[in-house]
């Protein structure tokens, strides 16, 4: 006579039974469990290189909804609200109105990229520094962005920054000042800057980027000496300009974003010729599974060079 319990205990070992059938159907097929997978962003430099008028992020969010793509990365400059101005009730409210209008587009708000300088010897400056920094986490926690873009900062001993280019983002020190200065200076005022972070739960991702952390040394010696949750690595696949994935290879395991560069109609600054599958599988070496923003720094108009970015992109992650 079969019992409930015999009922119950059968049908379990019949489960468990067809589940090693599956698997060892799927192991013998060469297939593989479900990963978790990379998700593509636009940054809204992609449609604006700091020219006179601005494109609007409602427009980037539309264009990026017409595409498919999963998330915005908003340039902080880029936004109708003053950059260096404390927050207002009407700052707020454009807040808000961005964040609708996100969600109603069906795009997720995925970074924030901002801009500040800590390597200066005035303290008083670097207060600033840190003030403007912890406003743009506030507007990140507003905005519900997961994260910020984070500057080293620079010596700034080359005034203009198509000149800083020219010499490929290498610049003397400040006279009567060593480096070791400036990786002092950083580092204490990032740490400043992470309580707030972690209040907002707002990830600092520092970027390979002008300055300090123009090599991935420079980089990992600044993520290295502080161990917090809400601060890791921003790979600018662009900003290494010589031997690059060696470079890129260096930083990928401390790396929490990924902005990706595209050159099409030839560079602002400079042209790379990119392989991106070779840094997909940089990145799959280290199991990194977040965004890929792309940052189309091209002198193409953007309605045509996004897409084809966008097109070699999925290609190239397999997306």
């Amino acid at each position: 006579m079969i019992t409930r319990r015999s009922f119950l205990t059968t049908t379990a070992g019949l489960g468990a039974v067809m589940a090693l059938s599956t698997a060892a159907q799927e192991t013998s097929s060469g297939t593989t469990p479900r990963k978790k997978r990379i998700k593509l962003g636009i940054s809204t430099y992609s449609y604006w290189h700091f020219t006179d008028q601005k494109v609007p992020i409602e427009t980037v969010m539309d264009k990026t909804a017409e595409l498919g793509v999963e998330g915005v990365d908003i340039l902080h400059r880029q936004m109708d609200i003053p950059e260096k101005e404390p927050l207002t009730r009407g700052h707020r409210a454009y807040l808000q109105k961005l964040k609708r209008h996100a969600f109603t587009n069906g795009v997720d708000l995925i970074c924030l990229s901002i801009h500040q300088d800590f390597v200066d010897p005035s303290a008083e400056y670097r207060q600033q520094q840190i003030d403007h920094t912890l406003k743009c986490i506030e507007i990140a926690y507003e905005l519900g962005v997961p994260c910020i873009r984070l500057n080293s900062g620079r010596w700034n001993t080359i005034a203009s920054f198509d000149d800083l280019m020219k010499v490929r983002g290498e610049e003397p020190i400040l006279p009567g000042y060593q480096e070791e200065d400036g990786f002092k200076w950083c580092i204490d005022c990032i740490e400043k800057c992470l309580p707030k972070a972690g209040e907002c739960g707002v990830i600092l991702a520092l970027e390979n980027h002008w300055g300090l952390t123009r090599t991935p040394e420079g980089l990992l010696r600044v993520l290295n000496a502080i161990s917090s949750p809400w601060l890791g690595g921003l790979m600018d696949t662009g900003n290494f300009m010589e031997n690059p994935y060696a470079k890129l290879k260096q930083i990928a395991r401390k790396t929490v974003f990924v902005q990706a560069k595209t050159y099409y109609g030839g560079g602002e600054w400079y042209t790379l010729n990119l392989n991106y599958k070779r840094i997909a599988r940089i990145l799959a070496e280290v199991n990194y599974t977040g965004y890929i923003s792309l940052e189309m720094e091209g002198k193409e108009n953007a309605d045509t060079a996004v897409p084809k970015s966008i097109a070699m992109l999925r290609k190239a992650f397999r997306i």
